[in-house]
């Protein structure tokens, strides 16, 4: 039997100024009041009041012309979404009283507290977790890696909003790091709730099994044991809605995409290289967005020398997810800030900042402060349709020239400084204050003498 690496526990240690640093990032990254998502908000919140009143369908609710994303079945309107972030908004969407789809454009700030209280506090969590380990592998760079990830990263323009994608990788990151830590059956629960939350959730869930499985055969029975609530509470939600356990809400999609989401594996096909070019350096790709990433593979490289298995469970984890990303029909996903499927794979990711920050402290600060700028004007001008031109560098170039009258100034989202009575120009030159401080802050927290 192989064992996992020479860490039989998990590195786990606070960075300096931890609390500062979160609060930092949260009030950055959660500041946006996102528009209405027909897709999204529509489909995930109609199904949480269904939930509320112990239904799985929402007919008066997923109404045209507000519900794009919606399956239909046996005569009835369902969500085509995993119901597991449903779940988790179900009791805030009914503390907070939100009314049926017509009235959520005039609902903004409901809205809002529903989703921070679900992908918010995931992105909090997931930033937390990736602090910590961090600090645990490499002492003195874990605050950095903590923002490089939280603000650097396609995680911060989808934290306050009502993608599944930051649940889902707080869900799979915890289930990974609970078995790193020897607790398999945590473990499996966890990555049980992820599935439940997120189909492509799968591949943590069977990244972390042969992991687990390296561990012994009773650490695999009691992973397995694990995962079985969440996947009973999944087939449960299929056979209530669409008649059998294996059938899954996007085989009955009821939208325009509904037969390019039927063809190959719902919709995913052998990955092409057009998709690959375009998900890590086209007009939004990740490394365009977030050079940062690449310091993240580069540190899982040096990772392998002292936890071998561990850095191949995160490459196995970004590998699957960029299998499945480039051989969607949409390598986007439709309207969102870039190729948004790779989400939950960039905590694990995340792991490498630790050890590059360790060997190339310099060189990977510059990286993670271009990241926060590209990612922070993404993440304020995204859901206003900006056609960003010589993409979002471009736009941010231009900046100093044409000031107020830049695309990027035009297309701002409106965020909590502005509903507190900021104008829209100053409240996003306070988010990346904000967002640049928590960098600085880390950067001087960080480094040999913290070790000592």
């Amino acid at each position: 039997m192989i064992a996992p690496s020479e860490a039989a526990r998990l590195p786990w240690r606070r960075p300096r100024r931890e609390a500062l640093l979160l609060a930092l990032v949260a009030l950055a990254a959660l500041s946006p009041l996102y528009p209405v998502n027909d897709g999204q908000d529509v489909s995930r919140v109609c199904l949480a009041r269904a939930l509320v009143h112990l239904r799985v369908s929402a007919d008066g609710c997923l109404v045209a012309p507000l519900a794009v994303d919606r399956s239909s079945y046996g005569g009835h309107l369902y969500s085509d979404k995993a119901p597991g972030m449903s779940v988790i908004e179900a009791p805030v969407a009914a503390a907070v009283g939100i009314g049926p789809a017509p009235t959520w454009p005039n609902e903004s700030v409901r809205l809002w507290v529903v989703r921070i209280f679900s992908s918010g506090l995931a992105f909090i969590l997931c930033a937390l977790l990736v602090g910590r380990v961090s600090e645990g592998l490499a002492p003195g760079y874990g605050g950095l890696s903590l923002v490089a990830f939280a603000l650097g990263t396609l995680v911060a323009p989808l934290a306050a909003a009502n993608f599944d994608h930051v649940p889902a990788g707080a869900l799979g990151l915890s289930a990974f790091l609970l078995a790193w830590d020897r607790r398999p059956g945590l473990a499996g629960l966890l990555a049980g709730a992820a599935l439940l939350t997120e189909y492509e959730s799968g591949v943590v869930l069977a990244v972390v099994a042969i992991y687990v499985a390296l561990q012994g055969h009773r650490s695999i029975g009691r992973y397995a044991a694990g995962v079985l609530p969440g996947a009973l509470l999944l087939a449960s939600y299929d056979w209530l809605a669409f008649g059998a356990p294996w059938h899954l809400s996007y085989r009955y999609l009821d939208n325009v995409y509904s037969a390019r989401q039927t063809a190959g594996f719902f919709g995913i096909h052998v990955p092409s290289p057009h998709s690959v070019w375009l998900i890590l350096a086209g007009s939004e790709g990740l490394l365009l967005v977030s050079p940062v990433v690449l310091a993240g593979g580069y540190g899982l490289v040096l990772l392998r020398r002292t936890h071998p298995l561990e850095a191949v469970a995160c490459a196995g984890v970004v590998a699957g997810f960029l299998v499945i990303n480039s051989g969607y029909f949409a390598p986007y996903g439709g309207a969102s800030p870039g190729p948004r499927f790779l989400v939950p794979a960039l905590p694990f990711l995340a792991l490498g900042l630790g050890p590059a920050f360790a060997r190339r402290c310099g060189a990977v600060l510059a990286l993670a402060a271009l990241s926060v700028v590209a990612s922070t004007a993404v993440m304020l001008t995204w859901t206003q349709d900006a056609n960003y031109r010589e993409t979002i560098w471009g736009e941010i170039a231009r900046v100093p020239v044409s000031l107020g009258n830049s695309r990027l100034a035009e297309n701002l989202v409106r965020n909590v400084g502005h509903a507190a009575g900021l104008s829209n120009g100053t409240a996003a030159v306070l988010v990346l204050v904000l967002g640049l401080s928590a960098l600085a802050v880390a950067a001087a927290s960080s480094g040999r003498s913290v070790r000592t």
